[in-house]
């Protein structure tokens, strides 16, 4: 078992992500000691990891639980990740007009 700080080195996450996972019950320690110290296992690692791969995909922590918690087929994951992908698309599109818009305006400039 791993205290809190040692987990923190390992999973290479912020004692502050680990904190706040917990408090909205996303990812929880495998034991506390009798003084409230959280103890981590390797164990937990794949869904911490899961967790932090979904969330730098840019899904919300709301999104993420039932798809880590096994709720979602494999059928909706591939919807979801299409429509994220979809998302980003658009998102990538809009900031290429602003930047075409900027070129053009610092050429009016020159």
């Amino acid at each position: 078992m791993f205290t809190t700080g040692e987990f923190t080195k390992v999973a290479r996450v912020t004692r502050r992500t680990l904190r706040h996972y917990r408090e909205i019950g996303l990812f929880e320690p495998s034991g506390e000691s009798e003084s409230g110290y959280h103890y981590y296992t390797m164990d937990q690692l794949p869904r911490l990891h899961r967790i932090l791969a979904l969330r730098d995909l840019g899904f919300s922590l709301d999104q993420i639980r039932p798809m880590i918690d096994n709720e979602v087929d494999p059928a909706e994951m591939r919807g979801m990740l299409q429509l994220r992908k979809a998302e980003i698309e658009q998102s990538l599109l809009e900031e290429q007009r602003r930047i075409a818009s900027i070129e053009s305006r610092l050429s009016l400039l020159e």
